[in-house]
């Protein structure tokens, strides 16, 4: 059992948040095959306290769809506040604030992985957060900024003492974005400082890779991000290996090729059938990953403009050879 707070978890595998991924239908799919914890992709808490409509539908959720974590970035306590405020209105369960973010034009405002150069500031905003939402507040960081820069276990600490109830963190530094190694001695590291749950995150692609991580690093759970690209299963597959020692085959054709069918149709169901077929081409490629033959149906799917369309995609994918 994994406790955030006041939240009990039964499991400690969590879906991350994913910018442009995580949205509602994204995160009812991987309930369904096993994730318990479930975050929103990273919204900025300008865009929040506008109440801008793009931000209002990476909030939707529904009864089905808890417990659940909202991640907010930025680095403006008034309008962190502000966002606190609009956030009363929704149901969720923890509040993430995101010190890892490692994309320039984030870096460039102060926000994200930036404030892992300035501890002072990154303690003031969590102690605000931790004081002002009534929720748990955890937090995201990564092993440091660069190469010369690795200070998570301080920027653990520096979070712990502003209050917040667990600390996520990607095993790569800011400079790494998401290449190269995972430090997994970084992330020992935290553990071994904190007295609150740590959950590591870096390259969960596989059941091996996720004992891996918690064998090497001690640390009390795991989040789940472009492992579940296209692979739903893999939360069963973590789990059935850590209780059970035993691989799960990936599943048949046919099942693939089902789920591909009700993801498709709950983004058409959740955007439009427009919006909701170009959402799903990406998807089409991560679930594809690795299969024989597939190319050209995968670049028939790029082009495809309708729901009718990429099902007769999805039908031809069933019925593909590997010949």
């Amino acid at each position: 059992m994994l406790r955030i707070g006041q939240l009990k978890l039964k499991s400690n595998l969590i879906l991350a948040p994913m910018a442009g991924v995580s949205d509602l239908p994204f995160r009812l799919l991987n309930r369904r095959f096993g994730c318990e914890l479930a975050f929103t992709e990273m919204i900025n808490v300008r865009s929040l306290s506008y109440k801008m409509r793009r931000t209002k539908k990476m909030l939707s959720t529904n009864p089905e769809d808890r417990p659940l974590g909202i991640q907010i970035i930025g680095c403006e306590e008034d309008f962190l506040l502000r966002a606190i405020d609009v956030l009363g209105s929704y149901k969720y369960d923890v509040l993430d604030f995101n010190a890892a973010c490692p994309v320039k034009k984030v870096a460039r405002r102060g926000e994200g992985a930036a404030l892992l150069k300035d501890l002072k500031k990154l303690h003031k905003l969590l102690k605000a957060l931790v004081k002002n939402s009534g929720k748990p507040v955890t937090v995201k960081i990564r092993t440091g900024w660069d190469n010369d820069l690795i200070n998570a276990k301080e920027a653990a600490l520096v979070s712990r003492d502003a209050g917040v109830s667990a600390l996520f963190i990607h095993g790569r530094s800011r400079e790494q974005g998401y290449g190269g190694e995972v430090n997994y001695s970084a992330i020992k590291d935290v553990k071994k400082a904190l007295d609150i749950p740590v959950i590591g995150s870096g390259d969960i692609f596989s059941p091996e890779v996720a004992k891996k991580m918690l064998d090497e690093t001690g640390c009390d759970g795991l989040l789940v991000a472009r492992g579940a690209l296209g692979n739903p299963w893999v939360f069963k597959e973590i789990t059935e290996f850590l209780k059970n020692k035993k691989i799960i085959k990936r599943p048949a054709r046919d099942e693939t090729a089902d789920v591909m069918l009700e993801h498709l149709n709950s983004y058409v169901d959740f955007y439009d059938a427009a919006h909701g077929v170009r959402k799903f081409h990406r998807f089409f490629a991560w679930y594809t990953k690795g299969v024989q033959n597939v190319r050209v149906l995968r670049e028939k799917a790029f082009r495809i403009k309708t729901k009718n369309g990429m099902i007769e995609i999805i039908e031809s994918f069933r019925k593909l050879t590997n010949v």
